[in-house]
């Protein structure tokens, strides 16, 4: 069962973020029109596309309670494997260790037991896919980034906040306030790799220089995600920044691990809220740069 204590001390937080996910009552049909939906489609795209194993993955952060959008989520994901024979993997993604809340995760698992769910690999279950907390998978992610570093697909970052701070402020006359990022117009203004010689570069490491490692995205290039429900999703690789994908502490960013563990852990398919949408653009060109393309 749920523990009292954390489900005491999350209510109020599980409350606001309940009233934004949970359906509209008056459309409880239509919302269970649209599960039918999605899963149908999601089977029917794996029966066109591949034949390799079912394996969906569940990926909460152990930042604070389970709110109805992330059981909703949990949900889709379970059912598509209960009708397919797959397996669901628990992978805790806890790489944010300011935001990480003590007592998250078991409380993530007792939600699963509460709601009859069964988890096939986790933290707890084990599996061969392992590690499936984040923060144990350092050395995974490492190898990775450099990877893109050596292929001039993502580079360091060595600003200060208050360099950051001072670019934001100078672009302000020429560029609307949305659009002043870390990309393709202003990097090359920046203390980075791109900008400094590789000694100064090495120097920079050498010397322990904190710094960050951004992918660096092309400048004019439409990329494509096909998704099962909307079909063709087009991003402009203009209007995306250069994403940090390490951080200073070394930890990876969410966009970056999570495709380097899907990729690992042979993630078939992803179900998960539409508000990721947005940022599916980065992690397409991520599984081209590192190579896995074809297996996305």
């Amino acid at each position: 069962m749920i523990s009292e204590e954390w489900a005491k001390l999350n209510s109020k937080a599980d409350d606001e973020r309940s009233v934004a996910t949970m359906p509209h009552q008056g459309v409880s049909l239509g919302y269970k029109k649209r599960l039918d939906l999605t899963l149908k489609k999601c089977v029917d795209m794996n029966n066109e596309i591949n034949n390799k194993p079912i394996r969906l993955r569940f990926a909460p952060s152990p930042t604070g309670g389970l709110h109805l959008g992330g059981l909703r989520t949990l949900l889709y994901n379970f059912l598509f494997v209960k009708q397919q024979g797959g397996k669901l993997i628990l992978r805790i993604e806890d790489t944010d260790q300011k935001r990480f809340v003590a007592g998250a995760e078991q409380y993530i698992f007792e939600c699963c037991q509460w709601l009859g769910i069964n988890i096939d690999e986790s933290v707890q279950h084990g599996g061969e896919y392992g590690p499936y907390r984040q923060s144990e998978r350092k050395a995974l992610y490492q190898q990775y980034v450099q990877q893109l570093i050596d292929g001039g697909l993502a580079y360091y970052a060595f600003d200060t906040p208050e360099e950051l701070d001072a670019m934001r402020e100078s672009f302000k006359s020429v560029l609307p306030h949305d659009q002043i990022q870390y990309d393709q117009k202003t990097r090359m203004k920046m203390t980075n790799s791109l900008t400094l010689s590789a000694d100064e570069t090495k120097k920079k490491l050498d010397e322990k220089t904190p710094f960050v490692i951004r992918i660096k995205m092309p400048e004019q290039e439409q990329i494509v995600l096909q998704d099962a429900i909307r079909g063709a999703v087009y991003f402009d690789s203009a209007l995306l920044d250069d994403k940090v994908l390490i951080k200073a502490d070394g930890l990876p960013t969410y966009h970056f691990a999570v495709v380097v563990d899907d990729y690992l852990m042979k993630i078939s398919h992803v179900l998960r809220g539409e508000e990721w949408l947005p940022s599916a653009g980065i992690h397409v060109l991520l599984w081209r740069y590192l190579g896995w393309e074809k297996d996305m």
